[in-house]
């Protein structure tokens, strides 16, 4: 009861992304004396899930059973302090996010080693410290298999699912209709490695600078997206989403690989110079889904010609990272294009609503 005033309440600041609404706040009495805090020295993070188009997979429903796992495995990390079912009340870690302190430019050596050196230490998350498994999950080291299990959720669960609302669009845009067939067919077979805990979001709005000593330290944060399986899915969602220049994501591949190794799970890396661009290829090719639909639902009640513009190269940046992996020898559509698709589509889904 006392948790649920607090996230109703109107202070704070309020943080959203693509999964969560985030109120972050002061705890106060009697709600901290009950979870054991000082009262109004301790932010805490009232963490609501949004209903959302699901877009990428979620195997685990709570994320504090992932955290609880972790702990004390891969460094700082936020504590669930209550679980509600429904939604979550977390420690808040007061430092900056990498997206506000450098959203785009270039990291520097000493950052991407401390990311190397967290994937290292996640490699080594003991698998029986682990929420179970979901019936039918693939066999431990059979990447192929969780390859093929990947492909099924962007198929079954992404495409299929938004067909009947999106379609018209996704064809208009030029996204094949077996997109996720044209690419398991081209893409080799993989090598079988260990599988481990994996976080597969981690981008810099998921990476926060901690203040402490020198530069401070990096801290990793949610979790609710953590699945098990093939280590190198991790590093090329890692390598898609922090936006690397070529130099620093050759770097960071360079300094995963030596971490690995460092740590004991060489295995880990086996096959990863042809695997690794296959993860990378298969990231692009499905990411072509949500990055079309979530540039459609972006769009306002009547939007004008710069949010139709900027939804267009969204969905045009989206097509073109998507292109070779999914072997589109078709003319791309320009901007243009796109703009009308989006404006045709619109029209269309609000005179259904």
């Amino acid at each position: 009861m006392f948790a649920e005033a607090r996230r109703s309440g109107r202070d704070g600041l309020v943080v959203s992304g693509h999964h969560n609404t985030n109120r972050i706040t002061h705890l106060r009495q009697p709600l901290a004396f009950l979870l054991g805090a000082e009262s109004g020295k301790v932010l805490a993070k009232f963490r609501t899930p949004l209903p959302t188009v699901e877009v990428v997979p979620r195997i685990w429903r709570r994320e504090s059973e992932v955290l609880r796992a972790v702990a004390g495995h891969v460094g700082e990390v936020p504590r669930c302090l209550a679980d509600f079912d429904t939604w979550s009340l977390h420690d808040y870690l007061d430092g900056r996010a990498l997206a506000d302190e450098n959203p785009a430019g270039r990291l520097g050596s000493a950052r991407l080693l401390e990311l190397a050196e967290f994937f290292a230490r996640l490699a080594g998350v003991p698998a029986d410290e682990l929420p179970p498994l979901p019936a039918g999950w693939p066999r431990e080291g059979h990447s192929q298999g969780f390859l093929a299990w990947l492909a099924r959720f962007a198929e079954r669960q992404v495409h299929q699912p938004n067909r009947s609302r999106f379609g018209l669009l996704f064809d208009a845009v030029g996204v094949p209709v077996d997109a996720v067939d044209r690419f398991m067919t081209a893409a080799p077979k993989l090598t079988d490695r260990p599988f481990c805990l994996l976080h597969t979001d981690v981008h810099r709005a998921n990476v926060v600078v901690v203040p402490g000593p020198g530069d401070g330290h990096l801290s990793v944060i949610d979790w609710e997206l953590a699945l098990y399986g093939d280590p190198l899915h991790d590093l090329a969602t890692h390598l898609v989403r922090m936006n690397y220049d070529k130099s620093e994501q050759d770097l960071m591949i360079h300094l995963w690989t030596d971490a690995m190794r460092r740590a004991g799970h060489e295995d880990m890396t086996d096959g990863m110079d042809v695997d690794l661009p296959v993860y990378l290829g298969f990231e692009y090719a499905q990411s072509v889904f949500p990055d079309v639909m979530r540039a459609a639902l972006s769009l306002s009640g009547h939007p004008g010609e710069q949010e139709l513009t900027e939804a267009a190269g969204q969905v045009s940046r989206a097509l073109r990272r998507a292109r070779e992996p999914l072997g589109l020898t078709e003319k791309m559509p320009d901007v243009r294009d796109v703009r009308e698709a989006l404006r045709e589509w619109h029209a269309a889904d609000t005179a259904a609503r």
